[in-house]
């Protein structure tokens, strides 16, 4: 089942014609993440603190399939795919709130485990598991 996160388009959020650009699309999906991560009692601020790993995302895209605009409220459908022991993909679906039928927004992260200090790729902790698990779809 996904993890859902709900939020509106600001006006911050869009360019001079009222529409969202990439980036802030991003950062609207990497919200969602980061909430779901705290749903999942994983405390990020605790996770950086430490400087034990780290998951650093190494490849983003996004299609913005139907316009987003200031003042729309928004629902994003996050699911996660683990790759490998050391590897993970989260994807992005977002819709209006008042009509889940059409999907506005596909995106997709890829995160890899990293030891900070050696900077060198390690296993996944298993916290990290636990949620991929929790919001994994089959395919």
């Amino acid at each position: 089942m996904p993890f859902q996160y709900s939020r509106r388009i600001y006006l911050a959020d869009t360019d001079a014609a009222g529409v969202i650009y990439f980036a802030k699309g991003m950062e609207i999906c990497h919200e969602a993440y980061e909430e779901s991560l705290a749903s999942s009692r994983i405390n990020l601020k605790q996770i950086i603190e430490e400087k034990k790993i780290a998951l650093p995302i190494v490849r983003g895209e996004i299609d913005f399939l139907r316009p987003l605009f200031c003042g729309d409220r928004i629902t994003i459908n996050l699911t996660t795919k683990l790759i490998n022991s050391r590897e993970f993909a989260v994807n992005y679906q977002i819709f209006h709130v008042a009509n889940s039928d059409k999907i506005l927004v596909k995106a997709k992260t890829n995160h890899v485990s990293i030891d900070p200090a050696k900077r060198i790729r390690i296993d996944l902790p298993t916290a990290i598991l636990n949620w991929l698990e929790a919001y994994e779809i089959e395919n």
